[in-house]
């Protein structure tokens, strides 16, 4: 295969990913004519973690924390997006390094991208860990940003997957919105730093939406 023929084929490969619905909102039963994309969600990790970087001045090489953000979803394009309900963490994490290693055979730097890849999974460095947190705190402004647009009913989740969650039952309040439930949740399940935490608790106290200036043409 030429260099020219495994770029464009590679490019091809990842049209799956700007195609594809990110599969949490769809078992949340999101209701809106636009949902977002797995691309869509890799460039947002990738821009949090470059304003996560300015406004924090975390001491990390930070283009290497964009660089696993754009690549940390890779496995998707062959196993589609799992959901943390659906299979057990070692699991997900046994299928989507083969088939990430797999996609990448035909690439030059095919062990450089893969040893990244795998950085990103193991999130035992500075960049490794910060790259996860933007990836989950992404999940949680689009979260809060969908609940203000009443995208979910709580009183109607009886097929979802995800709210049937053990974790998430124990978590939920009758009265809780959707947002203040998922905020709880991944504030127990992941150690987000202080940085993280004060996004968080900054995303409970205020409407996003009305800090978005009205584009005109």
């Amino acid at each position: 295969m030429t260099k020219e023929q495994s770029i464009v084929d590679f490019y091809a490969k990842i049209q799956k990913l700007n195609d594809t619905v990110r599969t949490g909102w769809l078992d949340w039963g999101v209701r809106r004519e636009r949902i977002e994309s797995i691309s869509e969600h890799i460039f947002e990790v990738a821009m949090l973690a470059i304003l996560m970087k300015s406004q924090y001045q975390y001491d990390v090489d930070i283009a290497k924390v964009v660089y696993m953000a754009v690549i940390h979803e890779l496995g998707e394009i062959t196993i589609g997006d799992y959901m943390p309900c659906e299979i057990g963490q070692s699991d997900k994490a046994h299928i989507e390094h083969a088939a990430v290693h797999e996609l990448l055979g035909d690439l030059l730097d095919a062990s450089e991208i893969e040893a990244i890849f795998l950085e990103f999974d193991e999130g035992k460095t500075p960049e490794a860990r910060l790259a996860f947190q933007c990836d989950k705190l992404a999940f949680c402004i689009k979260c809060k940003w969908y609940d203000e647009e009443s995208c979910v009913d709580m009183q109607h989740l009886e097929n979802s997957r995800a709210f049937h969650e053990p974790q998430l039952q124990q978590l939920y309040k009758d009265g809780m919105s959707w947002s203040e439930t998922i905020f709880a949740y991944n504030k127990q399940k992941y150690d987000f730093d202080d940085n993280f935490l004060a996004i968080l608790d900054y995303l409970s106290a205020h409407q996003i939406h009305a800090k978005i200036d009205p584009v005109h043409p």
